[in-house]
């Protein structure tokens, strides 16, 4: 699994990139971006956003 990016509730504020553990996300001019190789599926990012614009896919 990986975490999806819903682009029209992401405000791109990149709080989700700070927390990530592992280093998964990237805060590009599309939005955030997930490295689905270095992600683990832990759901931090998905529980901090505020607006909830992450889940987790599976």
């Amino acid at each position: 699994m990986a975490v999806k990016t819903d682009k029209n509730k992401c405000l791109r504020c990149g709080g989700c990139v700070g927390v990530c553990p592992q280093v998964a996300l990237d805060l590009t001019e599309h939005g955030i971006v997930c490295d689905a190789k270095k992600c683990t599926s832990c759901g931090i990012c998905v529980n901090f956003c505020p607006v909830e614009a992450l889940s987790l896919k599976k």
